[in-house]
């Protein structure tokens, strides 16, 4: 520093910041949700930004006016890749930023300059109280890049970021190869292909762990399941899912992939963290959305990741994202229209729900509720969560409108508070206090408006004291 000096003063955090105020990121001790290091719960509501860092976002004001929105609506997280890009092939010119490239041609070097124009916006992602979860790189560049280089772009997505309270994710998609090649009509190519990408993602995702002096939490982003994508998942902090972009089709396929993963041992706290983006294929709008958000949470997720077609892409008014490699467009829509679609909103009014209770605390309990029968659709299936002797959180899909839900397993003699609150708008309408009848039961009446509704049962304290 040519014999310069100066004093630095280090005070304690005064401000509301969670990230500044309670730490960065990790299991918790029991390894069933996420929590800030002063074990402070952390509920996960992420958007994906897959292409946030590209020049279709504009900073300042874009990148500024997306990520108030996101953090006013109650989100705790950003999916966000750092250069090496999915739905595109090596350095494609739609993957620059004001910098250019993440790296010089023929991945001979790191780009600097790249990481200079993603700084801002990394920072004021932490600013806003958003934690980033950084992707490295989608899957299949281990096969145009090698290993060497994935390591030293780890080496120094760590020293350039590493500081702040982010969380990593090692890979997108790791073990799906690129997306034009046709090699494996033979199934055993595909095997011995998904085989060699475990091996080599368990020890790519051990070696940012081991090369991260800040122990950041590591996860890594599935085609399936992310313990699937490594043959050891003990190197995962967070089992992210990813379950389908087909409207009821994957709602109907998402429960039984979160119950798998959330009753799998050793215990990995579980998110889905990619399903049915909002308005994809003209599908997955806001109905979709909050059905997504209460059957994952109700049944064991510790948060969830909401996505909106045309904002994971970047698709810019004025730069159209454009084709995907497969020759298709993923859709029209732009990203700042994608962002005031209303799913975003109402995941955030769920989540701000939650936030009124011990959250973490929750287990699914089916129990509470009638048995359905193999057949039943995505309409007929209701789910029940909560706290035994406290709080009972149901989601009740439209089919209930007529014939209302009966809570079942009810202590007789005791009182509840029950409400229900609509969830497309927030509005709450009070049911007073309902007591059960002499067989443990209660039934809630029909619903005011054909459509889902959330039903919230607290025991009351008079109840509680005896």
């Amino acid at each position: 520093m040519h014999g310069q000096s100066m004093t630095v003063e280090v005070g304690p955090y005064e401000g509301d910041n969670p990230l500044y105020k309670h730490g960065s990121v990790h299991a918790s001790e029991n390894r069933a949700y996420l929590q800030h290091e002063d074990g402070t719960p952390f509920l996960w509501l992420a958007d994906t930004w897959w292409m946030a860092l590209t020049n279709r976002l504009q900073w300042p004001e874009d990148y500024k006016w997306l990520a108030k929105d996101r953090a006013e609506k109650g989100f705790t997280a950003i999916q966000i890749v750092a250069g090496l890009y999915p739905d595109m092939g090596p350095f494609d010119e739609r993957g620059a930023n004001e910098g250019g490239q993440s790296w010089e041609p023929e991945f001979t070097g790191i780009n600097p300059a790249f990481f200079d124009a993603a700084d801002p916006k990394i920072e004021w992602m932490v600013e806003s109280g958003l934690l980033p979860c950084i992707v490295g790189s989608w899957g299949y560049y281990l096969d145009f890049a090698g290993k060497d280089v994935l390591k030293k772009h780890w080496d120094y997505l760590i020293a350039r970021y590493g500081a702040y309270p982010v969380m990593w994710c090692a890979s997108g998609e790791a073990n799906m190869a690129y997306y034009q090649w046709d090699s494996f009509s033979d199934p055993r190519l595909r095997e011995a292909y998904v085989e060699r990408m475990r091996a080599e993602w368990t020890e790519l995702t051990a070696y940012i762990k081991t090369a991260d002096p800040f122990g950041r939490a590591v996860t890594i982003h599935p085609t399936e399941y992310g313990h699937n994508m490594v043959e050891d998942a003990a190197v995962l902090d967070l089992d992210m899912l990813q379950t389908g972009h087909s409207g009821t089709v994957t709602v109907a396929r998402t429960v039984p992939m979160i119950r798998k993963a959330v009753a799998r041992e050793p215990k990995t706290p579980v998110i889905n963290s990619e399903v049915c983006y909002e308005g994809i294929g003209g599908t997955s709008y806001e109905e979709i959305q909050r059905m997504n958000f209460w059957n994952c949470m109700l049944n064991g997720a510790c948060g969830h990741t909401y996505g909106a077609n045309g904002i994971w892409q970047v698709n810019d008014e004025k730069r159209p994202y454009g084709e995907s490699p497969t020759g298709i467009s993923w859709g029209h829509r732009f990203w700042k229209e994608a962002a005031q679609l209303p799913g975003s909103r109402q995941v955030g009014m769920a989540k701000k729900l939650l936030e009124k209770y011990r959250w973490w605390e929750f287990q699914p309990h089916p129990e509470w509720l009638d048995p359905l029968g193999e057949d039943a659709d995505v309409y007929s299936r209701a789910y029940a969560a909560g706290i035994p002797g406290e709080v009972r959180v149901i989601f009740a899909p439209l089919h209930y409108s007529f014939s209302g839900i009966t809570v079942r397993e009810l202590k007789t003699g005791d009182r509840y508070r029950a409400r229900f609150v609509d969830p497309a708008t927030g509005d709450e309408y009070d049911l007073g206090t309902v007591t059960p009848d002499a067989d443990g039961s209660w039934w809630s009446g029909r619903f005011k408006i054909f459509q889902d509704w959330v039903l919230v049962l607290e025991q009351t304290r008079e109840a509680r004291a005896e």
